[in-house]
C-alpha cells in the first residue's frame, strides 16, 4: 500500500522538504573550479546542523555497506551515489550532481540538482536543461486520478526525444517516515500502467539521465554508480505531495511552498 499522508504528515513534510531544498540551495554556488567534492561535504554537513536537521544519506545502510558521507555528489559520469573525496578537484567542464536527503521531526525530503561547472560543451548543457525539464514534466504528469506509468512514461518520451537515455537501473520513489516508500517511480514505462494517484502521496520524482546509452555500473566502493560507456549523466529531483487541486513541489527553500504549473 503506498503511504497516504494526513494533515500532520502533510506539515512534516513540508517543514522537512524545505530545508532539504534550503541546503540544495546553500550548496549550489559554492560548486567552482578548484573546490573538491569533500569541500561540498564539508559544507553541507555545517548547514545541516546549523538548521537543525540530520541527514538520511549518513549512515545508511545497503547491505553490509554504510554510506560514509551527508551529501550525495556525483561528478560527470557518476549518475549517482558518489562519495565525496578531497581527491576529486572540480574543473571547468564538469557537472557536478548534489542528492541533499534530510530527516527531520520523523519525516523525510529529498532533492537533487546538477551544477554545471562552466564552460561547459553544448551538448552537456542540453543534458542539463532536458534533465530538468524532463523533471518539470513528470511532476506536471503527477496528477491525482493519473496512474504512475504517467509519469514514467512522460519522463522517458521527454528524454527520448531529445536524444538522450533515461538509466533504467534506478527509480523514483514514495518517500516520508522512510527514505524508500511505495510506489517505485521508474523514468520509462507504459502510460496508464501502475498505481492510481490519489490525494496525499509524497512522491520522489527524480530523472537520472545519460547522454550516452542507458546502462550502468556500480564501483568497487559499493556506491558509486557510473555510466556503462563513461558518457556523462544529470539528475534533478523535487518531493512531490499530490492534491486534488494539482500536484505541489514541497522542496522550495525558506518553507515557501510552491505549486507547479
Amino acid at each position: 500500500m503506498i503511504p497516504i499522508k494526513d494533515k500532520e504528515g502533510i506539515l512534516r513534510m513540508r517543514e522537512v522538504c524545505s530545508m532539504a531544498a534550503t541546503v540544495l540551495e546553500y550548496l549550489k554556488p559554492l560548486v567552482r573550479p578548484g573546490i573538491t567534492t569533500m569541500d561540498l561535504e564539508e559544507a553541507s554537513r555545517a548547514e545541516i546542523a546549523r538548521i537543525g536537521a540530520r541527514s538520511a544519506c549518513f549512515g545508511y545502510q545497503h547491505g553490509s555497506r554504510r554510506y560514509p558521507a551527508h551529501t550525495c555528489i556525483s561528478v560527470n559520469e557518476e549518475v549517482v551515489h558518489g562519495i565525496p573525496s578531497y581527491k576529486r578537484v572540480l574543473r571547468e567542464g564538469d557537472i557536478v550532481s548534489l542528492d541533499v536527503v534530510l530527516e527531520y521531526n520523523g519525516y523525510i525530503g529529498d532533492n537533487a540538482y546538477t551544477v554545471p561547472v562552466p564552460p561547459v560543451l553544448p551538448q552537456v548543457d542540453k543534458l542539463l536543461r532536458v534533465t530538468r525539464e524532463a523533471l518539470n514534466a513528470g511532476v506536471r504528469a503527477a496528477r491525482v486520478g493519473s496512474r504512475i506509468g504517467d509519469i514514467s512514461s512522460t519522463i522517458q518520451a521527454y528524454v527520448e526525444d531529445h536524444g538522450f537515455s533515461v538509466v533504467r537501473d534506478m527509480v523514483g520513489h514514495g518517500v516520508g517516515t522512510s527514505m524508500h516508500e511505495p510506489p517505485e517511480i521508474p523514468n520509462f514505462g507504459k502510460r496508464s500502467a501502475g498505481e492510481r494517484i490519489r490525494p496525499g502521496m509524497t512522491l520522489a520524482i527524480e530523472p537520472m539521465v545519460n547522454m550516452g546509452a542507458y546502462a550502468t555500473r556500480t564501483l568497487s566502493d559499493g556506491w558509486t554508480v557510473v555510466t556503462a560507456d563513461h558518457s556523462p549523466s544529470a539528475h534533478f529531483e523535487h518531493t512531490v505531495l499530490t492534491t486534488d487541486k494539482g500536484p505541489e513541489i514541497l522542496t522550495i527553500p525558506g518553507l515557501a511552498q510552491a505549486k507547479s504549473a
